[in-house]
């Protein structure tokens, strides 16, 4: 038997009134935030939820997020985190693929409506049987016709439960990620995958029970799932919780709660570089923060060595996918680490780079990244072609194309031919271009990535009109903004009359690249 809820059931016994998260101006011990699991697992286990049942959950970076996480294991059924920045036809379509029969869902806000989107999501997925909506605060009525509140789902339910058997091969969490082509698919990650990559992160990030971490990397996100609330939970560190990146909020928190473990992607290292206000003690901050951590892109050395040299702490760069729970290299010893690269494998994972032949490359040359080990992905949950295109004979085939020097350290050097990755959030074009297509002033579409500063890479779009149709460029973005998730759609528009094609009829996108 093994359930990933072990991390949090050990620590209750050990350590229940030490802090495992705080939000705002309230502390949550272990053991508050295990009997709220107890709670909602024995509210699913009423709804008729069971081992290898899935069960949705989209909510900001809020103690509710780690409490209903944890009970939905404790069941014994899968935890499908669904992003925030989903909408309605999005919604329906995880909820319908994952199979998904309950779906927790928090009420968002004005400007992000999260619990409206999520209701019209569910209310056209017809298998999915029980939506529960998350308020702000326990005593707030649900908004919503129709729809149970959480503190209703819980209500009068026992703070103790006997965590069901799983094994460690069954499946605890399933990460929906997009593909070069078609509809996103969700990864399966084993409660064996999932324990491990915590283990080996707490491990190479040294954290102990003294260090205090700050979330603001969305939950929801393999990275902040594994890397930062596992590895913590299993360390017994303290967790801040923030829901939105702003770089006020960050070092306000930082400073109030002396943060040692700061973990981001590149665009909120960017972000921190490029604010200061007096009222903040950053020689305070500098002092407590010992360890940074950057993923979901490569980090630009200039705003790499603007941190470090502002703060004096060390920041570190790893390479993960969700397919790999998620990481795979690291850099592990901050006295022996290489700007610019994504470090060494982690223990327990092997990495190879492949021409394509599938043989292995001289060092220094460039290859496909491909790995094995205890951190790789069940498959793609029902999708067995999918599956079978990405792992051959035991080996995860990235997409992604990286070189390793003679000190065995890697370096990514292109993503997936057609990937954009806009802010640490992976956007593959298709998803954005199939429902470009749709607009009845469009007759072709091409969406590509260019640089961007502050984002990394922004997003573009290339559009050829239909004769006799018009449209401005803000218009169509305006439109597309409407139907798909904030972070995919473009913000830039160019019209052309025609776009460059192969002999075969294939769009040269590489071409629009160079304009």
């Amino acid at each position: 038997m093994l359930n990933l809820s072990v991390i949090l059931d050990s620590n209750v016994k050990r350590y229940p009134n030490r802090t495992a998260f705080v939000f705002g101006d309230t502390d949550f011990s272990f053991a508050q935030i295990n009997a709220a699991a107890c709670q909602v697992a024995n509210g699913l286990k009423n709804l008729g939820i069971e081992k290898g049942d899935k069960v949705a959950l989209s909510c900001f970076n809020l103690p509710y997020f780690p409490m209903i996480y944890f009970g939905i294991l404790k069941v014994g059924a899968t935890v499908v985190p669904l992003s925030v920045l989903l909408k309605k036809d999005e919604i329906t379509y995880h909820l319908d693929d994952s199979d998904a029969k309950a779906y927790f869902c928090f009420a968002g806000t004005e400007e992000l409506p999260i619990g409206q989107m999520g209701k019209a999501g569910f209310d056209e997925a017809p298998n999915c049987e029980n939506f529960i909506l998350i308020m702000p605060k326990a005593e707030m009525a649900s908004p919503i016709a129709d729809a149970k509140t959480f503190a209703e789902f819980a209500a009068g339910q026992s703070p103790k439960f006997e965590t069901a058997p799983t094994s460690a091969e069954d499946t605890a969490v399933i990460i929906y990620t997009s593909g070069t082509t078609g509809k996103p698919k969700g990864a399966e990650l084993t409660h064996s995958n999932l324990l491990q990559n915590a283990i080996l992160c707490a491990d190479f990030m040294e954290l102990t029970k003294t260090d205090t971490l700050l979330i603001v990397l969305p939950l929801f996100h393999i990275f902040a799932m594994t890397v930062l609330m596992n590895a913590g939970v299993y360390r017994t560190a303290k967790s801040v919780l923030l829901p939105k990146f702003e770089a006020e909020s960050v070092f306000g928190l930082m400073q109030k709660h002396k943060v040692s473990v700061f973990a981001g992607v590149p665009t909120m290292y960017w972000g921190l570089n490029s604010y200061f206000d007096p009222k903040f003690d950053y020689d305070s901050i500098a002092e407590h923060l010992r360890l940074c951590v950057s993923g979901g892109a490569s980090l630009p050395l200039q705003v790499l060595q603007e941190f470090e040299a502002r703060f004096n702490v060390p920041i570190l760069e790893g390479y993960g996918m969700s397919e790999g729970s998620p990481v795979v290299t690291f850099n592990q010893d901050k006295a022996n680490r290489k700007a610019g690269s994504v470090g060494t494998t982690v223990w327990g994972v092997e990495v190879k780079l492949v021409d394509e032949n599938g043989d292995e490359v001289p060092v220094g040359e460039k290859g496909e990244l491909i790995y094995r080990g205890h951190n790789i992905m069940k498959g793609y949950y029902k999708k067995p072609e999918a599956t079978a295109e990405t792992l051959k004979n035991g080996w995860l085939h990235s997409g992604d194309i990286a070189v390793k020097d003679e000190d065995g350290f890697y370096f990514i050097v292109d993503r997936t031919k057609d990937l954009i990755i806009r802010g640490g959030f992976n956007v593959y074009p298709r998803e954005v271009e199939e429902l470009i297509i749709k607009h009845e002033a469009v007759s072709l579409v091409a969406v590509i990535g260019v640089p961007c500063n502050q984002m990394g890479e922004e997003i573009k779009a290339c559009v050829v009109l239909k004769d006799e149709i018009t449209i401005t460029e803000n218009e169509l973005i305006a439109w597309t903004k409407e139907r798909i998730a904030a972070y995919k759609y473009p913000r830039i528009v160019e019209f052309l009359d025609a776009l460059p094609m192969s002999a075969t009829g294939k769009i040269l996108k590489k071409e629009l690249r160079k304009q």
